[in-house]
């Protein structure tokens, strides 16, 4: 982790602030590639991960947004209701789990909500390169609508805001449909990735998406053993207990970020058992086929499950 100065605090639309960090001595953060993202440490140890909206040709600050969740943990809640410009926080270097295909002849961008948030450092990075895209934006109503002001200089960002029919409607079986040999990108919640994912199936690889929250409850059933197969040993993983909290209680020293099975921090082999997936990372064919586990949202469904740990 390294430091970074809370520079601007800025509100950007109902329940959305965005927030301005720089290096506190004046120099230069560590690159980044669009659709990255960076880990933040809000103590206790409660981590999250937000997606760097800044553009990547910039090294002189990273700017995130953080919606307020009405179930927060801690985590947008603390962000809101804590940070101040002038704070020092503690943030990782950038990760990118959604990269953007740069060479691609037309790229199509769809956002829902928050989502947007990785979008604008891939619009920044496409124009820099000079290579074509579209992108689909869908807001509930105006006021929810983040970071509108930036996109109006652009003709090809459609935005669909629900509650105003005169706005062109998200169609995603049609935009899928006429993708041609474009790479396409979506972040948002669950409905529409789910949807976006079932109806581009045919797109193979050119498919990318991003989940930005998880509404899956972790497992905490317990009643099963974690064999370490490194460390030789084996560890009970009791009833309201996660295998993410047993790990750590254990001395584990374990990656994880978001906690929620979304950003592939905490993803581990599996030797031998069968997982109980919660996350939202693995593909389906991935997790059929057993290979690795996210540890802080998933469990196991049997007896014993050995780890590459």
């Amino acid at each position: 982790m390294q430091q970074a100065r809370l520079r601007e605090v800025r509100w950007e639309a109902e329940g959305i602030l965005a927030f301005r960090l720089e290096p506190p001595d004046g120099g230069g953060f560590p690159a980044f590639t669009a659709g990255a993202h960076i880990d933040v440490e809000l103590g206790a140890g409660l981590t999250r991960s937000y997606s760097l909206l800044s553009d990547p040709a910039r090294r002189d600050g990273y700017e995130i947004a953080v919606q307020l969740e009405p179930g927060s943990r801690g985590g947008s809640r603390a962000i809101h209701e804590r940070w101040r410009p002038g704070d020092m926080v503690s943030i990782s270097a950038p990760r990118n789990h959604f990269p953007l295909v740069e060479d691609a002849p037309h790229s199509v961008l769809i956002a829902g909500g928050i989502g947007i948030t990785p979008m604008l450092s891939m619009i920044a990075r496409l124009e820099a390169l000079g290579r074509s895209w579209e992108l689909h934006y869908a807001v509930r109503t105006r006021a929810r609508g983040a970071f509108l002001d930036r996109l109006e200089p652009y003709p090809s960002a459609g935005v669909t805001i629900d509650d105003e029919p005169e706005t062109p409607r998200l169609d995603l079986e049609r935009i899928l449909a006429s993708a041609g040999d474009a790479h396409v990108y979506c972040c948002g919640p669950q409905g529409m990735l789910d949807r976006y994912r079932s109806l581009g199936e045919g797109l193979g690889e050119r498919l990318h998406y991003e989940y930005f929250a998880a509404d899956t409850e972790v497992a905490r059933d317990g009643g099963y053993q974690l064999r370490l197969a490194k460390r030789g040993v084996t560890l009970d993983v009791d009833a309201g207990e996660s295998m993410l909290d047993a790990l750590l209680n254990a001395g584990v020293d374990v990656g994880f970020a978001c906690s929620e099975g979304i950003c592939g921090s905490c993803r581990v082999a599996v030797l031998d058992g069968v997982p109980d997936h919660r996350d939202l990372f693995l593909t389906e064919p991935e997790k059929q086929e057993n290979r690795s586990i996210m540890v802080c949202c998933s469990g196991s469904r049997s007896p014993v499950l050995t780890l590459d740990l």
